[in-house]
C-alpha cells in the first residue's frame, strides 16, 4: 500500500512539474519552435517532446546551473536539428520511371465491375451469353457474330434482344447494385 501511495504521489508531482513548466515557458517555447520549423503542428510536437525530456531529466532543471528556459530552448533546438538531419539522411524518393505517371485510380473498381458482369452473364442461358460476348466483349457486328457462331444474323439479333431484356429485368430486381452500370449502358 505504501508503494502505491508513493507512486501516486510521484505521478501527481510529475504532473505538477510539467504543468508548471508549460504554463511558465510554453508560449516562448512554442514561438521559438515555430520559428525554427515554420510549421505550427511540427512546433507543437517539438514542445511536447521538449517537455517529455524535461520530465525525464528533472534533476537538470534544479541543479542551479543556468536558466530553465535556456535549457528548454536548447533541447527544442536539438530536437529540431535531429529531425532535420533524420530527414536529410533519407534519400529522396523518385518515381521508378519519370516518364510514367503513377497510378491514380485503384483497379479494384474494375475488378468488382467485371465480377458483377460475369455474375450477370452466368444467369443467362448459354445461347444468350455467347451472343452478348461476341457483340459486346469481342466487338463484333451482328453479321460477324453470326458467322463466328454459325447461326443466322436474325437469330443473333433475336438472342441479343432477349438477353438484354433479361439483364434489364435482373437489374431492376437489384436496384442497389450500382456495379451493373456497365451492363445498364449496354442494355439501354
Amino acid at each position: 500500500m505504501a508503494a502505491l501511495w508513493s507512486r501516486t504521489r510521484q505521478r501527481t508531482s510529475d504532473e505538477v512539474v510539467v504543468k508548471a513548466l508549460y504554463e511558465e515557458h510554453g508560449r516562448a517555447l512554442l514561438a521559438y519552435a515555430q520559428r525554427l520549423t515554420g510549421d505550427r503542428a511540427a512546433a507543437e510536437d517539438v514542445v511536447q517532446e521538449t517537455l517529455i525530456r524535461a520530465w525525464r531529466h528533472q534533476d537538470k532543471l534544479t541543479n542551479g546551473k543556468g536558466s530553465v528556459r535556456g535549457w528548454l530552448l536548447t533541447v527544442a533546438r536539438n530536437i529540431v536539428t535531429d529531425r532535420c538531419r533524420a530527414r536529410a539522411s533519407r534519400p529522396t524518393e523518385v518515381a521508378e520511371n519519370p516518364s510514367r505517371v503513377p497510378v491514380e485510380n485503384d483497379h479494384a473498381e474494375s475488378v468488382v465491375d467485371s465480377m458483377v458482369v460475369m455474375e450477370a452473364l452466368d444467369r443467362l442461358s448459354p445461347d444468350h451469353r455467347e451472343v452478348l460476348v461476341e457483340i459486346y466483349f469481342q466487338g463484333r457486328t451482328v453479321n460477324e457474330a453470326a458467322e463466328v457462331l454459325g447461326i443466322p444474323a436474325g437469330t443473333v439479333k433475336s438472342r441479343s434482344h432477349y438477353a438484354l431484356r433479361q439483364l434489364r429485368e435482373l437489374y431492376r430486381e437489384k436496384p442497389g447494385t450500382a456495379r451493373l452500370v456497365v451492363l445498364k449502358e449496354a442494355v439501354a
